[in-house]
């Protein structure tokens, strides 16, 4: 099996995902003409199955049709659903910027997907191992056993680049009514899915992305939404709607403020080389907080 050559983990810009049904060129082109950073044209539970064949041509026509498909990934159908290789032969000769796994189980699902890959870069002239994937890792009850799967070095790992989790299937899965809180919040099956996403995405070196806000029209409790699973660790979330992307992309850039107190920071370690611990403004900052600024900064785009 080949395995193609490592690819960057980060990509400069994942705050915003957003979702355009295949079947709709009209969606797709406006989602695509937006400010999201990753436009995911979706094959997957947006078009009925009897439209996917359709949709399948719309989408590849899509990425024929556009100049920025770094920025354009595709949701296939999960491997389960034995509808991924149709997915694939209709898309991967427009070569789109990445593709995202639905109720993917481990890295079993990685490298199956990695096989199926490797051929068809081959056949259309990209380079082998460069197709990104994301992968939605809590939409079964066997994926949440298995957020821990995708750390480590195997065929398909260095296509890897993000993960993300989502309640609606794995409610469906479970036979839940409810899945949150009175207050909104999630009930602890889905706080569950959420943390081990975020465990399981960091163990792999990759970008944890947040789930969904159905409501689309709570501008307000998607902003707080996404700065509480920013602080948390979250570096982007997943939007169904425009309004929400420049919500997500404001909350996920990081503040002048936050900018500000990272350059001190790395700036007083390199003033005091040799020392894990020092003072700013009053306290005390050690290695973890050096780590945080300069993600930080990175996020930013900034050098240190």
């Amino acid at each position: 099996m080949t395995v193609g050559p490592a690819l960057p983990r980060q990509i400069a810009r994942m705050r915003s995902w957003l979702f355009a049904p295949g079947d709709s060129e009209r969606k797709m082109a406006k989602a695509a003409d937006g400010e999201a950073d990753i436009v995911l044209l979706d094959l997957e539970d947006s078009v009925l199955p009897e439209a996917k064949p359709a949709a399948r041509e719309a989408v590849a026509a899509f990425l024929a049709s556009r100049s920025d498909k770094a920025r354009l990934w595709v949701r296939v159908n999960p491997l389960s659903r034995g509808e991924t290789a149709a997915d694939l032969e209709a898309i991967m000769a427009q070569a789109p910027g990445g593709l995202f796994l639905p109720k993917a189980e481990g890295r079993a699902d990685m490298m199956t997907l990695d096989a199926m890959l490797t051929a068809l870069e081959q056949r259309h002239g990209i380079a082998p191992g460069t197709t990104r994937v994301a992968a939605l890792v809590t939409e079964t009850p066997r994926a949440m056993f298995l957020c821990g799967d995708y750390a480590g070095d195997y065929p398909g790992a260095q296509r890897l680049v993000a993960m993300s989790w989502g309640a609606e299937d794995l409610s469906s899965a479970l036979g839940a009514r409810v899945q949150h809180r009175p207050d909104g919040s999630y009930m602890p099956t889905y706080e569950l899915a959420r943390s081990l996403c975020l465990l399981g995405a960091v163990a792999a070196g990759v970008t944890p992305v947040e789930t969904v806000m159905p409501d689309f029209r709570d501008l307000d409790g998607l902003r707080e939404r996404a700065l509480m699973v920013r602080s948390q660790g979250y570096r982007g979330m997943l939007a169904i709607h425009p309004a929400q992307v420049p919500v997500i992309n404001a909350a996920f850039t990081p503040s002048e403020e936050e900018i500000e107190h990272a350059r001190a920071v790395v700036q007083v370690f390199a003033e005091n080389p040799g020392k894990g611990t020092v003072a700013l403004h009053g306290a005390m900052v050690d290695i973890p907080h050096l780590k945080l600024a300069r993600a930080l900064l990175a996020d930013a785009g900034l050098a240190e």
